[in-house]
């Protein structure tokens, strides 16, 4: 369940809406002026979404690999990259 609240709520309130997402399991929209702006998800529902990034990240990888006719230098990659 995901409930919306102000962020001037958000600040009269704090301590019960971390109590809300941290032990209720409850996600909280922060709204401004009607629109989105944030959400508060409990630690575990944070660690998932990173976890299904990291998948996704590698899969990305993998293919990339597996197209890739020629090898190139890491050194390459990064100046290419700009790092």
């Amino acid at each position: 369940m995901t409930t919306k609240i102000s962020t001037a709520d958000a600040r009269k309130n704090l301590a019960d809406i971390v109590n809300k997402v941290a032990y209720g399991k409850e996600s909280i929209v922060l709204t401004r002026r009607g629109k989105d702006v944030a959400a508060l998800v409990s630690i575990e529902e944070l660690e998932l979404l990173q976890q299904i990034e990291n998948y996704i990240d590698i899969e990305d990888a993998k293919k990339a690999l597996q197209g890739s006719a020629e090898n190139i230098p890491a050194e390459e990659v990064w100046k290419q990259l700009g790092l």
